[in-house]
């Protein structure tokens, strides 16, 4: 099978092109996928950087805030000149000066109820991002009903977390809920404002986010399902605990009562 690149791609995108497990098909599939990123802050711009440097398409943003002086420490699609500017457009600009093939699509809005399946219905993936877990069980819901992967990540002090839930197997994948059926009541899980954080955990698990996705669209190697990643940056330690499907599940469980979404209040804000 012969692809269509050009002499600039072929250059780009070498050291995909010469691994096997990537190939000119594999890079082909990176050019024609969509992926969402929910989050353009110390998560979402890890991600983001890397996949639009691997050629990932099309890139969807959603985030409604905008850049500030405590962001720069930890988010690096943004600088100090941006300051004030939301966040979805400091991201296109630097995104789209990486790499001209890709396709920048800025949601500058508030992910809630009413959006969230018309966001998310035309991408192939979504990787969470999220500063909230109102969003993080708006944003699994909506998946698990369209069938999309998700990447879920969290970040706090010295601590990471990932896990990646397939529910195009819906069978076989545990989801968010069976981990956290219900969110924490208000003021359980302390803030970064509150707790603080350490730059750069942002950027190792913001691109282990990046790694997972790419291993969806290529079908290569073991996504991270029904598995949770746990990160600690003091030891330099990484943790792998096993995930089971909850029967009792309340989204995917033998007996599912969650069955259209939930809009929970946004008073359990937390804030990587």
């Amino acid at each position: 099978m012969s692809f269509q690149f050009t002499e600039e791609q072929i250059k780009r995108y070498s050291r995909h092109i010469i691994l096997p497990e990537v190939g000119g098909k594999g890079q082909q599939k990176l050019l024609e996928s969509k992926v969402l990123v929910i989050g353009a802050g110390g998560l979402g711009s890890p991600s983001l950087y890397y996949l639009a440097a691997a050629g990932v398409g099309t890139i969807g943003i959603v985030d409604f805030d905008v850049v500030d002086f405590s962001n720069l420490q930890r988010q690096i699609l943004h600088n100090t000149e941006r300051v004030g500017k939301p966040k979805v457009e400091s991201a296109k600009m630097t995104l789209e000066a990486l790499n001209p093939d890709v396709k920048v699509i800025a949601y500058n809005e508030r992910i809630h109820k009413d959006n969230v399946i018309d966001i998310i219905k035309g991408f192939d993936i979504v990787l969470d991002g999220s500063d909230n877990f109102p969003t993080r069980f708006l944003v699994n819901d909506a998946c698990y009903f369209l069938g999309k992967p998700l990447v879920s990540a969290a970040i706090l002090r010295f601590e990471g977390q990932l896990t990646t839930f397939d529910y195009r197997n819906k069978e076989n994948s545990p989801c968010y809920r069976c981990l956290f059926p219900e969110p924490p009541p208000p003021g359980l899980v302390p803030s970064c404002q509150e707790a603080g954080l350490l730059g750069v955990v942002g950027g190792i698990m913001g691109t282990l986010q990046a790694n997972e996705a790419l291993k969806l669209i290529l079908g290569i190697g073991e996504p991270l399902v029904g598995k949770l990643l746990v990160f600690d940056a003091l030891t330099t330690e990484f943790n792998v605990v096993k995930l089971r499907k909850d029967k009792k599940c309340p989204l995917c469980g033998e007996k599912p009562v969650i069955k259209e979404l939930i809009e929970y209040d946004q008073a359990c804000d937390i804030h990587f």
